[in-house]
């Protein structure tokens, strides 16, 4: 009965968070440091849960297949490479290293 507490709670928070949101006024939106947050918000979010999911098992720090993964992405990403290229060396070489036992 608690999981469906939580979920109803959860569900309810969801739904205030975003009708606050929509409710602002429209001075506070177009302030220039609300623009600057808004758009640089999500990207710092992205970048914690991708640290966060790469990095950590639970409450210890890992280096593993996906640490090497996002290595790999980064040397391309610092060579210019594009997107799909990106992802494509990210997979194969997580791939390999997990292939290989790591």
């Amino acid at each position: 009965m608690n999981v469906w507490i939580a979920i109803a709670a959860t569900a309810v928070g969801c739904y205030l968070v975003k009708y606050l949101g929509l409710s602002a006024p429209a001075g506070v939106l177009e302030r220039p440091l609300v623009k600057r947050l808004a758009a640089l918000l999500p990207v710092a979010l992205l970048a914690a849960l991708t640290a966060q999911q790469t990095f950590s098992d639970g409450h210890h720090l890992v280096l593993d297949a996906k640490a090497a993964g996002v290595a790999a992405a980064a040397v391309a990403l610092v060579l210019r490479a594009p997107f799909l290229l990106v992802v494509g060396v990210a997979v194969a070489v997580t791939a390999g290293v997990r292939a290989l036992g790591g």
